[in-house]
């Protein structure tokens, strides 16, 4: 709930709007609008079932006279859902309804154009159908024409690089860079930047909410045992990360991995030789040795399963059968922190 009211938040200034457009949606249109212009739709002027949708975010920018209308849909699910189409269509729909409702139609009585944006934020790349039209099975001559169409906007944040959005002077791109980050740097470097950015006193209600993002959302995801202090400026989070980067870059990194290594290992050796008081002292330590190893292999899994799904855990498996001892086990703990999709965890781990 944090993340879908965070991220609601972010997208309800004009500036993010804005730059989420120049940037990420590369079509003529965007650069024929006057995006100074933007403006939120009010809950008065969609429909009952549409203003149900709270983490959809709807604008409206000046075209040729009349209105141009972007749906903004923030999906945070971890997986690809193959008929997104049909969902905004359903949406689109009911956007439209609404406007006739609400007698929010031009002179002509026609119809705004409607353009639908799915910003993804899941794991896996997207995969899904972009049109309606591809999800409609093959008909007889002639009633193709009958078959439903609806293109949308697809933003999959996770397929961009640091390297592509590093040298972008623009507010989405600050944001998918610290959703990728890998460290306390990571976010320390994006963080000087917005601070920069968004020093005008005018965007003190956007810092806040980027405060409010990286509090509540980033940094608990990322430092799941960390209390972290209920700071209001990115000033103050700049300023804070810059005294604990240290602390925190170990703490980030392990993720829980360092201390579930150490208390497996131990309790392995321990209950290897309490037996191998019984069975000799050789074939205690070795057990306890492989116990060790299976409960750090158990936690990798469990980690995989956090990060990357449970079909990425289910291939890890039987990778991690042949590493026998802790050094091999603990890089691929580093792995599991530093790839950026279950793919690569899985081509690094079968090419070592």
């Amino acid at each position: 709930m944090d993340h879908d009211h965070s991220y609601k938040l972010l997208f309800s200034h004009r500036e993010m709007m804005a730059d989420l457009l120049r940037g990420f949606v590369a079509a003529e249109w965007v650069r024929t609008v006057d995006l100074t212009t933007l403006e939120r739709v009010q809950s008065s002027q969609v429909s009952d079932d549409l203003r149900d949708r709270e983490d959809d975010i709807i604008w409206r920018v000046r075209w040729q006279g009349g209105w141009l209308y972007i749906y903004l849909l923030v999906e945070f699910q971890s997986t690809v859902y193959r008929y997104m189409a049909v969902r905004l269509m359903t949406y689109v729909g009911l956007l439209y309804e609404g406007l006739i409702r609400s007698r929010q139609l031009g002179p002509t009585g026609d119809l705004p154009p409607v353009v639908p944006i799915v910003l993804y934020n899941g794991r896996d790349r997207w995969t899904a159908a972009q049109d309606m039209a591809m999800l409609v099975a093959g008909a007889p001559s002639g009633l193709v024409v009958y078959r439903p169409q609806l293109r949308y906007v697809l933003i999959d944040a996770g397929r961009y690089t640091e390297s592509a959005l590093a040298p972008l002077r623009n507010l989405v791109a600050a944001l998918f860079r610290l959703e990728n980050s890998r460290t306390p740097e990571d976010v320390q470097r994006v963080l000087a930047v917005l601070v920069v950015w968004l020093r005008d006193p005018a965007q003190d209600s956007l810092r806040r909410a980027f405060t409010t993002w990286l509090r509540r959302v980033l940094l608990p995801a990322r430092l799941p045992t960390v209390s972290i202090p209920e700071v209001q400026d990115l000033g103050e989070m700049q300023s804070m990360l810059a005294e604990r980067v240290i602390e925190w870059t170990e703490e980030w990194k392990a993720e829980g991995l360092r201390q579930g290594r150490q208390e497996g290992v131990q309790e392995g050796r321990q209950e290897g030789l309490q037996q191998g008081l019984q069975q000799g002292l050789q074939q205690g330590l070795q057990q306890g040795l492989q116990q060790g190893l299976a409960a750090e292999r158990a936690l990798l899994l469990r980690q995989t399963q956090r990060r990357f799904g449970e079909a990425c855990a289910q291939a890890l498996a039987p990778l991690l059968e042949g590493r026998d001892n802790p050094e091999q086990l603990a890089e691929v703990g580093e792995w599991i922190i530093t790839a950026d999709t279950g793919e690569v965890l899985l081509a690094r781990v079968r090419g070592a």
